[in-house]
């Protein structure tokens, strides 16, 4: 298959990339000219031997670039088979996609506005002016365990997942719409450890007024965020003293309301994992940390662009009898 007609498949079909044309289109304007200034620079900062301009074009251009990465992203297609599909050798997909993917991951997740949140900090001061509610939780990626006899080849094991896993802090919006994504750690560390060495303990204290809601593996962290973390109420064990039934239903309704508004943040996760590069990754872990910024960035440009049939929608006629 030529490259021409391996790009006109890639953009056709959503199905390809998980973006629609508009957001490729975004994509192209936004990270073409910031790849191609990282280009520019790496040639300048090493002394040349030729004039600049020589030498061979690149096989390779940047849309091609672009693709490539997101179809490996998207549905884990290995180098080899990406490398038939644009007719390039392994090698520049492997350095097409080691250029492109920290680009993708810079940009961070996108909210109304076309504001950009890439840190904690940008969230929590975005919750804050805006006095939305966020939903806090953590995801876990499975990874490669790491060889024999290595020192901290138990770091990784995951007494949740019972796997190797690196765990990541993900927080969404009510409506499950992703605001951040990252702040990796070994998959051993628990949920509570996470975000203290995240620093979110201290940002919430700077900036009040900010709410999270989070399950019952942050229970604890309300108190240190003068309530700002708000955790369900812990659920009754059979050993208590028994309470009266409608003590215990209104606790049980408690704990239900509480689900009923958490539950957007597992959306927000479960369209990460739709990424094959998410579901379990195969690659090095260092660069997990990158893929998930990147992913979580992708997702979110396409949860704020508008859907087709918006695009295309005819006026609403008002009712009779409606003064316009």
């Amino acid at each position: 298959m030529s490259k021409t007609l391996a790009r006109a498949a890639a953009v056709a079909d959503r199905h390809v990339t998980g973006l629609s044309q508009q957001v490729l289109a975004e994509l192209v304007a936004e990270v073409g000219p910031r790849w191609q200034a990282r280009q520019e620079a790496r040639l300048v900062d090493r002394p040349r031997q030729r004039a600049v301009g020589a030498g061979a074009s690149y096989r390779l251009v940047f849309i091609d670039r672009l693709l490539a990465t997101l179809v490996h992203l998207r549905h884990g297609v290995t180098h080899d088979v990406l490398a038939c599909w644009f007719g390039v050798s392994r090698s520049t997909i492997t350095r097409a996609i080691g250029e492109v993917r920290p680009l993708l991951a810079e940009r961070g997740c996108t909210v109304e506005g076309g504001i950009r949140l890439r840190t904690l900090a940008d969230v929590v001061a975005y919750l804050g002016a805006t006095g939305q509610r966020g939903l806090l939780d953590a995801t876990e990626v499975r990874v490669r365990r790491p060889a024999a006899h290595k020192a901290g080849r138990a770091r990784f094991v995951s007494g949740k997942a019972r796997a190797n896993t690196i765990k990541s802090l993900v927080i969404t919006d009510a409506d499950g719409r992703l605001l951040f994504c990252g702040q990796t750690r070994p998959g051993s560390i628990h949920d509570l450890t996470q975000v203290r060495q995240a620093g979110l303990v201290e940002l919430l204290a700077l900036t009040p007024g900010v709410t999270l809601l989070a399950d019952a593996g942050y229970q604890g962290l309300s108190t240190q965020t003068a309530g700002a973390v708000i955790t369900p109420r812990p659920a009754r064990r059979k050993n208590q003293i028994p309470v009266f039934p409608a003590v215990a239903a209104a606790h049980e309704a408690e704990r239900r309301a509480h689900a009923s508004k958490r539950i957007r943040v597992e959306h927000g996760i479960s369209h990460l994992k739709n990424w094959r590069a998410l579901s379990r990754h195969l690659g090095r872990r260092e660069h997990l940390d990158t893929i998930l910024r990147a992913v979580a960035g992708l997702v979110s440009s396409q949860e704020r662009a508008p859907r087709p049939d918006q695009l295309s929608r005819p006026p609403r006629a008002l009712p009779a009898g409606t003064a316009a």
